[in-house]
């Protein structure tokens, strides 16, 4: 009798293996995974339940450099105008590891930013950009470089705030902040509340500032690195 049950427990245990698998292999359980594991969970900051974006995933969530570019020509102003927005400093003792403090302090960031400039078309055209840290009133850029001020301010290091010029799906280019972690780059965004791992954007990547040397830019793309 005992080696029946025995028996059972084995066949039963491995038909719920079969069927864990083949749910496992559905695409759209997989992308609701993938999701989870990186990006932040709304009902995290209520459950207090900490996931770390990537938990999950085997490879990192990168942008790819290719060829040195051009900046933006408002970028070139903004760097005569504050210029210790644009000369590499080091941030000793940062860990470039995404924790659970450093992941609510970009949330944090990334809301009051949002929260604080009015939106604002720019109807002046490219030639009179003119990017503005903490203006009354805004566009995209505005957003992106107050957002990296803040957090240079609180001492994230350089290296790992980077500018990131970006086309979205109507054509029209748009300016986010990319945060560089070891495990991931993720998009700080006026037009998104949530912070995103790249894969995640549905943007068309168009260029970005150099990690090594903040005044320098190249032609990006996404890239996993498995």
């Amino acid at each position: 009798m005992n080696t029946s049950v025995n028996i059972l427990t084995v066949l039963l245990n491995a038909a719920r293996l079969v069927d864990v698998v083949r749910i496992w292999r559905q695409p759209k359980l997989i992308a609701i995974t993938v999701a989870l594991a990186t990006t932040s969970v709304t009902a995290d900051a209520h459950s207090g339940l900490w996931i770390r974006p990537g938990t999950f995933l085997s490879y990192v969530d990168r942008l790819s450099f290719d060829a040195p570019t051009l900046p933006p020509m408002a970028f070139t102003r903004f760097c005569m105008q504050h210029t210790a927005e644009c000369e590499q400093t080091s941030a000793r003792g940062f860990k470039n590891d995404l924790n659970e403090s450093l992941w609510t302090e970009l949330q944090t960031v990334n809301r009051d930013v949002n929260r604080t400039i009015v939106p604002q078309t720019n109807d002046r055209g490219v030639l009179a950009e003119n990017w503005l840290v903490h203006p009354d009133a805004g566009d995209c850029n505005d957003y992106a470089v107050t957002k990296r001020h803040e957090l240079l301010r609180r001492g994230w290091p350089m290296r790992s705030l980077l500018l990131a010029e970006v086309g979205t799906r109507q054509g029209i280019h748009h300016l986010v902040l990319i945060v560089r972690m070891d495990n991931g780059d993720f998009v700080l965004d006026n037009l998104n509340p949530n912070i995103v791992s790249v894969s995640q954007s549905s943007y068309r990547w168009i260029r970005a500032q150099s990690p090594a040397r903040p005044k320098l830019w190249f032609t990006i793309k996404l890239a996993s690195l498995h």
